[in-house]
């Protein structure tokens, strides 16, 4: 069986012998063009027009009223969990099947990650296992939301659309508006990914986007953040600035504040990217397509969208029989050449956050335990 599995992606990538990346970036728009316009501009740090286009293209592409370029991902989340009004020693509902940069930017919040469980058809946070999970640890006092068990506040829930697969986010918003717990969405993985219509980030008090090199659109290093809260979007922007009042020449600053604004170099390699979208997403789509199809006779599943979600697949990810079977293809396919690798390791697990308060995790352990990302990268 592995022999055909890596058989079919040499196949479907039209590279029958030598390396295959996992996910690469593809550079075949404006991207050379747009980077020595900056360059030529001298605008190369976080002031200069691509950065304003860049904002310009993510309110388009995701509806949003408001677009904040931000230096990464991980940044971008650490902010919008400040602007969601998350304080020290509070506590972050996440989900524990996520990349470690989730559980790091709540750190960074002085504030305490807390551990839900996902659903396995989405790899996303479970609004029913949520809404299990608050019923029994949750006490509201003044329109907040405390862990009963903890003494803390609950201030924030950050659902993560795993690998570009939409989560069943509008339940999970739900659940958190009975529970008065504003809702942070780490779409950093699902640009070009929609919901009933409407693209992830849009569902949350905010959103965040990461353009990193691996991501489907790149930019090197970079980030997002997106609100329709006219307040937060402007204090997103001001807060990323270094809270600098704006002046001609005058350095006024009014409150303690980051270093975070997007440069316009890497600006000017994501309009490039941006442009280019749609058609990344229709052939990583098409892609995750030919997968499906080739393996349909294989004892293997391919986690696919859900209804009413359209998913940029930005890893396509099959769940093998167990961890014997996971980790004998990881060896055998990295052999081959053909890079593969496994879902991150759970954060409760980890040595930083293996004392965070979490509910029942059975499902992500479920998956932790077959979960394998295949080649995925846009073969345009």
């Amino acid at each position: 069986m592995f022999d055909e599995i890596v058989g079919q992606i040499r196949k479907l990538h039209k590279k029958e012998q030598g390396f295959i990346p996992l996910h690469a970036p593809v550079f075949k728009g404006n991207e050379k063009k747009y980077v020595a316009e900056t360059i030529d501009s001298t605008f190369v740090s976080s002031v200069g027009e691509f950065v304003v286009q860049f904002e310009k293209m993510m309110k388009e592409i995701t509806g949003a009223r408001h677009a904040i370029a931000i230096v990464n991902g991980t940044c971008a989340l650490h902010l919008a969990l400040l602007l969601a009004g998350v304080e020290k020693e509070e506590e972050v509902i996440t989900q524990t099947l996520t990349f470690v940069a989730t559980a790091n930017a709540i750190a960074h919040a002085n504030a305490h990650p807390h551990f839900v469980d996902v659903d396995k058809d989405t790899l996303g946070l479970s609004p029913s296992k949520l809404n299990e999970h608050l019923e029994k640890i949750a006490e509201i006092r003044n329109g907040k939301c405390y862990n009963k068990i903890t003494g803390r506040r609950i201030a924030a829930c950050v659902p993560m659309h795993t690998f570009g697969l939409p989560l069943r986010i509008d339940e999970v918003v739900e659940v958190c508006n009975r529970f008065f717990i504003p809702v942070v969405e780490d779409s950093t993985e699902s640009i070009g990914s929609y919901y009933k219509g409407k693209h992830t980030g849009t569902f949350g008090k905010l959103g965040t986007f990461s353009f990193n090199g691996n991501k489907t659109i790149t930019c090197g290093a970079g980030g997002a953040i997106i609100t329709d809260d006219d307040a937060i979007g402007k204090k997103a922007k001001h807060l990323s600035t270094t809270a600098k009042i704006p002046h001609a020449w005058a350095f006024e600053h009014d409150e303690v504040a980051y270093n975070y604004r997007m440069p316009n170099l890497n600006a000017a390699l994501a309009c490039a990217q941006l442009e280019q979208l749609d058609a990344f997403v229709q052939d990583k789509r098409a892609l995750a397509n030919d997968y499906k199809k080739s393996f349909a006779s294989l004892p293997i599943t391919m986690v696919t969208e859900i209804a009413d979600a359209k998913a940029n697949y930005w890893l396509c990810c099959l769940l093998l029989k167990d961890r014997s079977e996971k980790d004998a293809f990881l060896a055998f396919s990295n052999e081959k050449q053909v890079m593969t690798r496994p879902a991150w390791q759970l954060m409760h697990r980890l040595p930083m956050y293996n004392k965070c308060f979490h509910g029942n995790l059975d499902n992500s352990e479920w998956l932790e335990e077959r979960i394998v990302n295949i080649p995925s990268s846009v073969r345009i």
